[in-house]
């Protein structure tokens, strides 16, 4: 069996949102466990399709344009092909700075338009994942000695990948590049791991949902630490959390026990009250690690108040009712009209995921008259998609009018956004390169 390797992988996108918005660069390195390269760094770029208005705000960022992945891209069936059988191999742990949230789901909506299954890459042939943005943010609150730590102008706690590179002497000089995010990422790690090895070791190991659950348990329900984005950057974006309730896909909703429940605002409980995904690898630990090295003081909490606020927090079961009422009510995603954007609108059936296999197996010849019967009604118009954005002369007649009337409604809808934020470009080239791209959408019945 191969042995587990580390790929440290960085994303740069057209936009923020993974349902709406797509990959233009991806590029990444493998390591081994111990953080040594393993063959040469991958960088590619992916073909925008002409569906799709990127932001301006996030080019002028990437100064990727439109036009240079058209030159120099894969497109989207190409790609996912490559690093099914390249880069997410057996064994591989994706690792990255904000992957989890960010770049993994931008992955999974990118297998699901390509026919792969969407969350194999995670999980499957002893593949895991990991994240090292909220390691840096319990190492910042609980070990931060040896480690240089950022903040803003006005003197806030900030963790930005390009301002812990530059105060800890890490070279990143082309910041929001994808190569060289992922170096400095890999760097980063290494800085943490050499200055907190337990840490670092501790959250490495405890970084799938099983090894979670044993911290974060509704069965056996503790208070514990927790480090989250949510969390106030004045304690380090770290509390002490009490498993609450049952959340969705079996998730946990925990209390943050800085606060005394009775003194809460009822209509105001988010984030004092959010949901933990067990599968997102968090960050956290055993209340006992406080005990060591001021972890008490470090994130402004003292084991008195906790267990009075636990205390208050116990003696009100119907507010964990309440709660889990609150999440069932208010799905984290809404039915999506776009069969692109509806990933997570179902799983599909053993008998779908056959015809899936055969739809990225088939070769362009093969395409123009397949028609394969879905089960899932998602799938007979993604399909169509698919056939469009990579093997446009696979299509029909009537299948090409069909994609041209969704690809006009779709620039219609990003235009207005698009053209406001064309305004504000301060680059002369990206904003003349932009205007292009753009007028080179339009055609006779669409403007």
């Amino acid at each position: 069996m191969n042995k587990q390797t580390f790929f440290f992988y960085d994303l740069e996108t057209s936009g923020l949102s993974p349902r709406d918005d797509r990959i233009m660069q991806f590029a990444g390195q493998r390591t081994d466990l111990d953080l040594n390269p393993i063959g040469e760094p991958i960088n590619v770029l992916l073909k925008i399709n002409d569906d799709t208005l990127p932001s301006p705000s996030a080019i002028m960022v990437t100064k990727i344009t439109p036009q240079s992945t058209l030159r120099d891209g894969l497109t989207e069936a190409e790609f996912a092909k490559f690093v099914t059988e390249e880069v997410f191999t057996p064994n591989t742990i994706a690792v990255g700075y904000n992957t989890v949230r960010f770049d993994d789901e931008f992955m999974r909506h990118l297998f699901w338009r390509t026919f792969y299954d969407p969350y194999e890459f995670e999980w499957k042939d002893g593949r895991s994942r990991w994240d090292l943005l909220d390691v840096v943010r319990l190492t910042r609150a609980l070990r931060p000695e040896g480690i240089n730590w950022p903040v803003t102008e006005d003197g806030k706690a900030t963790n930005r990948l390009e301002l812990i590179t530059k105060l800890n002497n890490i070279s990143h000089e082309h910041a929001h590049d994808a190569e060289a995010d992922v170096q400095a990422s890999i760097d980063v790690a290494r800085l943490i791991r050499d200055k907190q090895p337990d840490l670092f070791n501790f959250l490495f190991k405890i970084r799938g949902k099983n090894d979670v659950k044993k911290i974060v348990n509704l069965e056996n329900k503790t208070p514990f630490v927790y480090a989250c984005g949510r969390y106030s950057a004045e304690h380090e974006k770290t509390t002490v959390a009490f498993p609450l309730t049952a959340g969705q896909n079996g998730n946990v909703m925990v209390f943050d026990l800085r606060y005394n429940l009775e003194e809460m605002d009822p209509e105001k409980t988010y984030p004092i009250v959010k949901e933990l995904c067990l599968n997102k690898c968090p960050a956290v630990a055993p209340l006992g690690v406080l005990d060591k090295a001021d972890g008490w003081k470090k994130i402004g909490l003292t084991k008195e108040t906790v267990d009075k606020n636990l205390e208050i927090l116990l003696t009100h079961p119907e507010f964990a009712e309440k709660m889990r009422e609150k999440v069932e009510n208010h799905p984290e995603y809404a039915p999506s009209i776009d069969p692109e954007s509806a990933l997570y609108d179902g799983f599909l059936n053993d008998r779908d995921r056959i015809r899936c296999e055969a739809v990225r197996n088939a070769k362009e010849n093969e395409l123009a008259d397949f028609n394969p019967e879905f089960v899932d009604e998602r799938l007979p118009e993604l399909l169509l998609h698919y056939k469009a954005k990579n093997f446009p002369r696979t299509l029909t007649s009537d299948e090409e009018e069909k994609w041209q009337a969704y690809r006009h409604a779709r620039l219609e809808r990003q235009a207005p956004k698009f053209l406001l934020e064309l305004e504000k470009v301060t680059d002369d080239y990206i904003k003349e390169e932009l205007r292009l791209y753009y007028e080179s959408l339009n055609d006779s019945d669409y403007s």
